[in-house]
């Protein structure tokens, strides 16, 4: 069994007016399925693509895979709407790209309610990824990679033609007010210390250059986790620093996909190999890859050592 954390609502970002919603999430179930994937948290909802309620249909056609997760925005969700969420049918949370630290006082509330309702939280840690990854890549060399950043290019000079000001322009794509300080894993430290009871998820293991924080909050925060999310970079990271079971114990780590439908079946084989390489057994293999998550989401007791 494998249960992904970090499965994003599928979109068409190159034709957005037609969405094909329901093929994108036969598809997208399909993946998930071909790559092993048996439980999945799909993340509806955020600042782009369909409402709350117009997505939980559609996570509804494949109930026995997907569990529904909202990308809330912190600024504008209200403790109220939260509940309300909860009562359709949303069993956690998503947080990314906030324009406060993560544990700024004005979001306690939601992590409240979060906690009393059992709504884990996966929060964003790190530089937000997407574009050119200039760690393998530059468009001077490559045409994809000038394709992407001219493409980026246009959306900017098209969203400062629509007016609006600086603030009009990041709404529509163009500069972004994202800080990778706002996205840390010591926030969750202290969510942890004043939510003892919400189960938090780290995403990318805390993001890179963000390893040790996150192994230091794992490693006295009962309720903080990491995800194995990220790519390529992460994940032979994950075995180089001896983060996996080394850094970071077995039960503080999940797995998530976070990727198109054709790259979910490479990071399932690449997990595999993290896990011989990481000369895991059996029990920790599979801990990692659905009991940890299972139990935060309450589709598995947590149990505990006797004598």
């Amino acid at each position: 069994m494998l249960w992904d954390v970090h499965c994003h609502f599928p979109r068409n970002w190159e034709d957005p007016d037609n969405p094909e919603y329901e093929k994108a999430v036969d598809e997208r179930a399909d993946a998930l399925r071909a790559a092993g994937v048996t439980r999945a948290s799909l993340l509806c909802g955020g600042r782009f693509g369909m409402t709350f309620d117009d997505a939980l249909p559609h996570a509804r056609r494949h109930e026995d895979l997907f569990l529904p997760s909202a990308h809330i925005d912190p600024e504008e969700m209200t403790p109220q709407e939260l509940r309300r969420l909860h009562d359709l049918g949303y069993r956690g949370i998503k947080m990314s790209s906030v324009r406060r630290p993560y544990d700024d006082y004005k979001y306690f509330p939601l992590y409240q309610v979060a906690e009393e309702l059992h709504m884990p939280i996966l929060f964003h840690l790190g530089v937000l990824g997407g574009g050119v990854d200039y760690q393998i890549t530059h468009p001077r060399r490559d045409p994809e990679a000038a394709k992407s950043i001219l493409r980026q290019r246009e959306m900017a000079a098209e969203a400062a033609k629509g007016g609006g000001g600086t603030r009009g322009a990041m709404r529509r794509g163009g500069m972004r007010d994202i800080s990778a300080m706002r996205m840390r894993p010591f926030h969750l430290d202290t969510i942890a210390n004043n939510f003892p009871n919400l189960p938090l998820i780290g995403a990318h293991m805390g993001g890179t250059g963000n390893y040790d924080e996150a192994a230091s909050v794992a490693r006295w925060r009962h309720n903080v986790y990491f995800d194995l999310s990220g790519g390529d970079t992460i994940e032979r990271h994950a075995v180089e620093r001896r983060l996996v079971g080394y850094e970071i114990g077995v039960e503080k780590l999940t797995w998530g996909s976070d990727c198109g439908n054709d790259e979910i079946g490479f990071h399932v084989e690449h997990l595999e190999q993290i896990f011989k390489d990481s000369d895991l057994s059996k029990d920790e293999s599979a801990r990692i890859r659905y009991w940890n998550a299972a139990e935060m989401f309450g589709e598995a007791e947590p149990t505990f050592a006797t004598e």
